[in-house]
């Protein structure tokens, strides 16, 4: 930047960092998207497609933080978790928390024609996303953050699944309300199971628990490689961080190759998997050559 005598104006911007030895955690939510949902005709109470370009626009952010060590979403939010010596930006908040929320932003844009083409749904106005960083000095408050997050789908979900039933079932929204105004989570249960022959507990659990994401080491073909995996399990449990020590920094002893089950249709292996075997052709035609 040139030096000239208006550079002064320069002492005005106010840099804050982060304080060292804290886990970060950015959290993106979506800007009045109860009027998204409805401008674009989600499905309620869960739109599965919806929930996936999420899911794509989280391992976009991923993809591009390599101090990222565990991403939550659940319904139009995501939380990013940051390593505890994450020096990302110099730990500079207004740069971490404004490049997150854009490029989540973007991503989303980016990736709305692959999970929403087979029902050519076109974007009537594009979304925002706004972000905020917290955080967290002791391993036990992330998991307890994260276990918040995660009671929080649960209890929305619940509500969310009970109202919509009730409302096709014919009653009105507020009628609806009414109905489930004090009731507690085993009469939403009774509700569905009775009225509806819905038992909650076989609901996806992505919608039920939300979706983790993680970098794992998984087999394509007959090769290793690093995969953002998709993740529907508890982690309000200890079960959970038993099983993925690498989160809080704890090391293992081999590095464990993890199976992707019905997961390898997710649609961000899928993509991942499509880009990998683009790169492969590439590399290949570069030799060829």
């Amino acid at each position: 930047m040139a030096l000239s005598r208006f550079e002064y104006v320069k002492h005005f911007e106010h840099e804050e960092r982060l304080l060292k030895n804290c886990w970060i955690v950015v959290r993106v939510d979506g800007k009045s998207f109860h009027r998204f949902c409805q401008a674009h005709k989600f499905n309620k109470p869960n739109d599965i497609d919806a929930l996936q370009l999420m899911n794509m626009a989280g391992m976009t952010v991923m993809q591009d933080f390599n101090e990222i060590v565990l991403a939550y979403g659940q319904s139009d939010e995501y939380s990013f978790v940051f390593r505890r010596d994450a020096s990302v930006y110099q730990r500079r908040r207004d740069k971490l928390v404004s490049y997150v929320a854009s490029l989540f932003t973007s991503a989303y844009m980016f990736h709305w024609t692959r999970i929403f083409q087979h029902r050519s749904l076109a974007m009537c106005y594009p979304p925002a996303f706004d972000a905020r960083t917290v955080l967290y000095p002791t391993d036990k408050n992330l998991r307890d953050y994260l276990s918040w997050r995660q009671a929080d789908a649960h209890v929305n979900n619940l509500y969310n699944t009970t109202f919509w039933n009730l409302v096709a079932s014919g009653l009105s929204n507020s009628d609806a309300e009414n109905k489930l105004k004090g009731t507690l989570a085993k009469d939403k249960n009774e509700i569905l199971f009775n009225q509806f022959h819905i038992n909650y507990n076989n609901e996806p659990l992505m919608f039920r628990k939300g979706t983790i994401l993680m970098l794992k080491t998984v087999m394509v073909g007959e090769n290793k490689q690093k995969f953002i995996v998709p993740i529907f399990e508890d982690l309000i449990g200890d079960d959970f961080w038993l099983r993925h020590p690498e989160i809080l920094g704890k090391k293992t002893k081999l590095e464990a190759i993890y199976d992707l089950g019905e997961n390898v249709n997710q649609p961000i292996i899928r993509y991942q998997i499509e880009v990998h075997e683009k790169r492969k052709k590439g590399r290949n035609k570069s030799v060829d050559e």
